[in-house]
């Protein structure tokens, strides 16, 4: 990893690991947003799953800039929360710079390589988020068939994956062909949003429909409640 690095530009703070490349980003005005389009869109699981107090736990790979981290302690507040995240020092970059909360009975800080973590772990999550790269935007270990296969184990009944994959010098699709592999063909691959991120979503044990028109009604709740509009995701998807 490179050296952690911020910078600031019209009231957004982004975080990079010694290149240009975005790992995360804040608006300083409303810590709790989603700032980046691809964060926003891997919170589609929250349509596709509506019955009170889900998620009641979330595994989330790669802390990043505390995006999702935020986000989920403030509006799913019966959650509770572990992030795995492989280098110190980003923790510390998420607590100094961007809001990243102390750890509490809520969220679980655990450092260490998220593909050991899910390996050795028995815990059932309704919801995993997987969202973790170098500086040059390498994943690893974290988009190989034993990885997903281990992701899906450790989810429980009903429960979702959401993961940011880039594509920003390759094709997407030799990753996308293992995350079926492991998920037996339950993937759903959204639309490319901007910057070379495109988001898929993997269901554990039950078919994936993503039908834009009943989900309208889902994401306007979401909405309300939350502030986050996933209708030009829907509209992409339409």
């Amino acid at each position: 990893m490179g050296s952690i690095e911020v910078s600031e530009s019209n009231g957004v703070r982004y975080l990079h690991f010694g290149s240009e490349l975005v790992q995360g980003a804040m608006r300083i005005a409303r810590p709790s947003a989603l700032e980046l389009e691809y964060t926003r869109e891997m919170m589609l699981p929250l349509i596709l799953r509506t019955r009170r107090g889900w998620p009641a736990s979330v595994l989330q790979v790669g802390l990043g800039s505390a995006s999702f981290t935020r986000f989920l302690l403030r509006h799913r507040p019966d959650a509770r929360l572990t992030v795995v995240e492989i280098a110190p020092e980003v923790v510390a970059a998420a607590r100094q710079f961007f809001k990243l909360p102390e750890s509490s009975p809520r969220l679980a800080i655990e450092i260490g390589d998220a593909h050991e973590y899910l390996a050795a772990t028995r815990r059932r999550f309704d919801l995993i988020l997987v969202d973790g790269f170098d500086s040059e935007g390498n994943a690893g270990m974290l988009e190989t068939v034993p990885f997903y296969l281990n992701c899906r184990g450790r989810l429980g009944a009903g429960g979702l994956l959401a993961a940011n994959l880039l594509t920003r010098r390759r094709s997407v699709w030799p990753v996308v062909r293992r995350l079926r592999e492991a998920f037996e063909e339950r993937v759903k691959v959204l639309p490319p949003c901007g910057a070379g991120n495109t988001v898929a979503i993997a269901s554990a044990d039950e078919d994936l429909l993503l039908d834009p028109q009943a989900l309208r009604a889902p994401a306007a709740r979401l909405a309300k409640e939350t502030g986050l509009d996933l209708s030009p995701t829907l509209d992409r998807l339409a």
